[in-house]
């Protein structure tokens, strides 16, 4: 059985037609979603065209519209970053030094385009050892290695006003730059110690001098003090005789009161208080002696008796002051 032509025809316009269709709705989301670009926050973004290169413009945050394939974006982080740069430079005295160097930078966002055409994305890599190792040679080599240590915010200034010149050049900004670290040799250090230690045993030293010094010149007043005190009691006792006894009785009430805090009973003689006592004879061996005279010719025994009484009686006797406390 013959096919139809006319039919024939007609299912192949119809594929044709449908295969169209398909062609021109691929291309068609091929091309819409290729046709744009998101530029997230803290981003930039320029665009390469393969007939015209880089373009000068600096597409900002949000979505952009590129030709497909012709052209494509190239996104830049324009966020400070920070590197940390490690070297090693000689100071003005000749001693090695270990510097670590802290960088905050970021790309200029308005000279994306040239930083694209010059260094590319890779820029920080490129350009930021080089340029640090040179500034940090040419600034510590300024300095001596006892003013890298005292006069350190200076040199990070120093480095920072370099650096800054340099960077800008390459269209880069610096935000911050800090000394991390900064080290000497180990003969270096271990002289540094030796010579602070000296220091403190000189101070030490001074100030032992200086004590002993003060406490001379307080030995020679105290001593001219005492000379000048001794001389005017000495005066005093010559013009009234009474002087002496008073620093007496002055002695004997501050003994007196001393004793009287104590909780024990203590008895002194009158010579313990600097007090002169009379001494008196008992007056018991008067009495006896006038009963012996009248009684003579009385009875020996009682008259033995009134011997041994008064024997020991006769003798002086001496009566001491006590302060019952």
């Amino acid at each position: 059985m013959a096919a139809n032509p006319q039919g024939l025809a007609s299912a192949l316009g119809a594929a044709r037609t449908i295969a169209n269709v398909v062609l021109f709705g691929g291309a068609t989301l091929w091309a819409g979603s290729n046709s744009l670009f998101n530029v997230e926050g803290g981003h930039r973004a320029i665009v390469f065209n393969r007939l015209m290169g880089i373009k000068d413009n600096v597409y900002q945050e949000g979505t952009h519209i590129m030709v497909p394939w012709f052209e494509r974006p190239v996104i830049y982080d324009v966020r400070a970053r920070p590197s940390v740069i490690q070297s090693q430079s000689g100071s003005k005295d000749l001693q090695m030094v270990n510097v670590g160097l802290r960088v905050l930078t970021r790309p200029n966002p308005d000279k994306l385009p040239e930083i694209y055409r010059t260094l590319g994305t890779d820029y920080a890599e490129r350009v930021l050892p080089s340029i640090i190792q040179e500034t940090l040679k040419s600034v510590i080599a300024q300095y001596n290695a006892s003013q890298l240590l005292t006069q350190r915010e200076v040199v990070s200034r120093d480095i920072r006003r370099i650096l800054t010149e340099r960077a800008r050049y390459f269209n880069i900004v610096l935000e911050d730059v800090s000394i991390t670290n900064l080290t000497f040799s180990k003969e270096y250090t271990a002289a540094v110690e030796a010579k602070q230690v000296a220091q403190q045993e000189a101070e030490r030293a001074k100030f032992i001098v200086e004590k002993a010094l003060q406490e001379k010149q307080s030995a020679i007043v105290r001593a001219q003090g005492e000379a000048q005190s001794a001389k005017l009691i000495g005066e005093a006792v010559k013009q009234n005789p009474a002087f002496l006894t008073l620093r007496k009785i002055e002695a004997a009430r501050e003994i007196a009161g001393t004793i009287s805090q104590s909780s024990n009973k203590v008895y002194l003689g009158s010579d313990s208080l600097l007090l002169s006592v009379v001494s008196v004879q008992n007056a018991a061996e008067a009495g006896t002696g006038a009963d012996a005279g009248q009684n003579q010719a009385g009875n020996d025994s009682k008259t033995g008796a009134a011997s041994e009484l008064t024997a020991p009686e006769a003798e002086p006797k001496r009566k001491s002051w006590f302060w019952p406390f």
